[in-house]
């Protein structure tokens, strides 16, 4: 991707500054030096739209998993037992009444947030949160339970300094933290409420050429302080007070470490200590911080199908990476598997780490794979 020398933004950047100067002109940046994120700024100096990446891409729709809808009534609200997603517009949000409705869990670096409210309206109330902060959905699927926003920057990233403070909004857009972030959110209904989740994933903007005047986009690494932002967030929406939803967040119980590898399992195994419900939940969590993207899934038989780029192959061939960004096709690095979620004979789950069709393979990439949802699962 062609991209102009920061040699050259900073000369452009210096002769705008000198301009509104001599014109007396000043302004004050719209971003909060406070805020730890900022993304309405980028909705507003958006330019070029950025490309989805396939291997980032949302979830197909799938009909299997279409709930039957009905109208949601303020009586139903009150009801323990969730009812069917409905359609949005039939859903009236309806906030907790106390702070306790909502809370925050933790295992691991995974949090997430527990509602005692149906699903229908915490869904309402998602689609309302992700755009009052600044994002556009790209997915908003109520059958699958699953929400995506656009790729967006986070301007509180971006230093306040006296340039960029006289030369003010009309050339702000020249500056640029060079990432962009998205959030998926997933939404689980329990027996007594709603479980919601919220991953990221985000790209950063590097060099390919020594004259600096080429770069491309490359994945980094989920980060679980932005989750955890938007989870206080989200319970603020939901009813709670922020000095409460701050103190939820920091203060989420920790518990211990729940998954380790099996060894000598004829396919890579990983042991869960949760039982089918929650250790499928969080294997959903796991692969959406991971960098899979989820195809498709049955939870009847338990089955994740997912698309895995090995990393290594990315890094012998970084054409081929950004031709998948951009729209192209590199097929050689892209696999097929599946992550099948089963529950225990004695206690706990097991998740195996299969091919396309469901039987064993014990090669790198596998056990690669089930490296990977350690991780995410202590």
């Amino acid at each position: 991707m062609q991209a102009s020398s920061r040699a050259h933004t900073a000369r452009l950047l210096a002769l705008a500054a000198a301009a509104a100067l001599l014109g007396g002109c000043s302004s004050v940046s719209n971003v909060l030096s406070n805020d730890k994120v900022d993304y309405k700024a980028s909705q507003a100096n958006q330019g070029a739209k950025l490309e989805v990446p396939p291997d980032l891409t949302q979830l197909t729709r799938d009909t299997r998993y279409q709930t039957t809808g009905g109208t949601v009534s303020a009586t139903t609200l009150q009801q323990t037992q969730p009812g069917a997603l409905a359609p949005a517009v039939n859903a009236r949000p309806v906030a907790p009444t106390t702070s306790g409705d909502v809370r925050i869990e933790r295992a691991g670096s995974q949090r997430w947030l527990v509602t005692s409210l149906p699903a229908d309206v915490v869904w309402t109330q998602l689609r309302a949160f992700w755009q009052e902060q600044g994002f556009a959905l790209t997915t908003d699927d109520q059958s699958t339970g699953v929400m995506e926003t656009n790729w967006s920057e986070n301007r509180a990233k971006l230093k306040t300094d006296i340039i960029r403070n006289a030369i003010g909004s009309v050339f702000d857009s020249l500056y640029d933290t060079g990432e962009r972030d998205r959030f998926r959110t997933r939404i689980e209904r329990t027996t007594t409420g709603t479980e919601v989740y919220i991953s990221h994933r985000g790209l950063q903007e590097v060099y390919t050429s020594a004259q600096k005047d080429q770069t491309t986009w490359r994945a980094r690494a989920a980060d679980p302080d932005l989750e955890a932002e938007f989870l206080g967030r989200l319970l603020v929406k939901l009813g709670a007070k922020p000095e409460a939803a701050k103190a939820a967040v920091a203060d989420a119980p920790q518990l211990p470490s729940k998954a380790r590898l099996v060894a000598g399992a004829p396919t890579p195994t990983v042991q869960v200590d949760d039982g089918f419900d929650a250790a499928w939940r969080r294997v959903g969590l796991a692969l959406d911080r991971s960098g899979f993207t989820v195809e498709d899934r049955d939870r009847a038989q338990g089955n994740f199908f997912v698309r895995y780029v090995d990393p290594t192959k990315d890094r012998k061939n970084d054409g081929g990476f950004l031709s998948r960004i951009f729209g192209g096709s590199d097929s050689a690095s892209v696999a097929r598997y599946r992550i099948n979620v089963k529950a225990a004979a004695d206690k706990g789950t097991v998740v195996t780490v299969l091919d396309e069709k469901g039987q064993a393979e014990n090669s790198d990439t596998t056990k690669r794979i089930a490296g990977l949802l350690v991780d995410e699962l202590k």
